[in-house]
């Protein structure tokens, strides 16, 4: 709360004038970053699957704008508004695909994962610039006989693309939803927008 303060030019006794401890400045950081998820203009007119899309868009980019919060958000206020909506727009595109509730939250559990997991990838990967040529020698230093995959991608395994690795695994998440989709539906071709 001092560091809070002494960034605003305020006391830290003021502060509590708006808010009554840490913990709610926290869960209020934590609802604001939130919002841009919330607020992300997602067209509800739209096929579920492109609904799906721009809210894991919507997700990562919040990841982006605010790398040293996601942990702050994934830990605090659970049941918050904010948190409630983002679960409540992916429960809706799981029953508009469909699916019946159990189903629904494992859906939307799936989504959130790869959106946390992805995110976490990003900010572990090397860089392209990050000692590239004594990274590379030692995975050229391998043992060709039980690493020659690593040996011979590993150019492409230095120089990762986040968004369009995103992009992929995105387009894999929900590919993998709409066959479901359409397995639970039989001949009906949930998946397709324009059977909708």
């Amino acid at each position: 709360m001092r560091r809070v303060a002494a960034e605003l030019g305020a006391s830290p006794m003021s502060l509590y004038n708006h808010v009554p401890n840490k913990a709610a400045l926290l869960d209020g950081m934590a609802e604001y970053i939130l919002s841009g998820v919330e607020n992300a203009g997602i067209d509800p007119g739209t096929h579920w699957s492109e609904r799906a899309r721009a809210l894991m868009r919507a997700y990562r980019k919040m990841s982006l704008d605010y790398p040293r919060a996601v942990s702050l958000v994934h830990t605090r206020q659970a049941e918050s508004p904010a948190a409630m909506r983002s679960i409540e727009h992916a429960l809706a595109l799981a029953d508009d695909a469909g699916f019946d509730g159990e189903t629904s939250i494992r859906i939307m559990r799936a989504m959130l994962a790869y959106a946390a997991g992805s995110q976490i990838r990003d900010f572990s990967s090397p860089r392209p610039a990050e000692n590239q040529p004594d990274k590379d020698a030692a995975l050229a230093m391998l043992d060709p006989a039980e690493f020659p995959h690593v040996r011979a991608l590993r150019s492409q395994l230095l120089s990762p693309d986040p968004e369009a690795d995103f992009e992929f695994g995105l387009d894999l998440l929900i590919s993998s939803v709409t066959l479901l989709a359409q397995k639970n539906s039989g001949a009906t071709a949930a998946g397709d927008p324009a059977s909708r």
